[in-house]
């Protein structure tokens, strides 16, 4: 992947650089290839990812249940699979990427 994200139809890949142990959850700057994503929780037996998908869950509109965390659960280097976001952070809005399946009307 040589962006920080990309859709596979409406789900949203997202590769996460994760930062425990903040003074408070954000969703930060773009780092490389990866998106800075600060929670509080301490990085204690997968607490902290636990915790970043319950924040992330409310970020883009959709249920725990919808993110998937295909690698990093244990690692600050993560990739997570969110089915079909309702709501996306400005970083990810500001990128003209259209999914597949819709059309482009620019």
């Amino acid at each position: 992947m040589k962006s920080f994200f990309q859709w596979q139809a409406d789900v949203l890949v997202l590769n996460v650089l994760g930062c425990p142990g903040a003074r408070q959850d954000a969703i930060g700057k773009v780092k490389g290839n990866q998106l800075k994503i600060s929670v509080t929780a301490l990085p204690r037996a997968g607490r902290a990812t636990d915790h970043m998908v319950r924040f992330l869950a409310t970020q883009f509109g959709v249920a725990r249940s919808d993110i998937e965390v295909v690698f990093g659960r244990m690692n600050v280097n993560k990739q997570l699979r969110i089915k079909a976001p309702t709501t996306l952070p400005d970083c990810i809005q500001r990128v003209p990427v259209t999914p597949p399946g819709v059309a482009n009307r620019a």
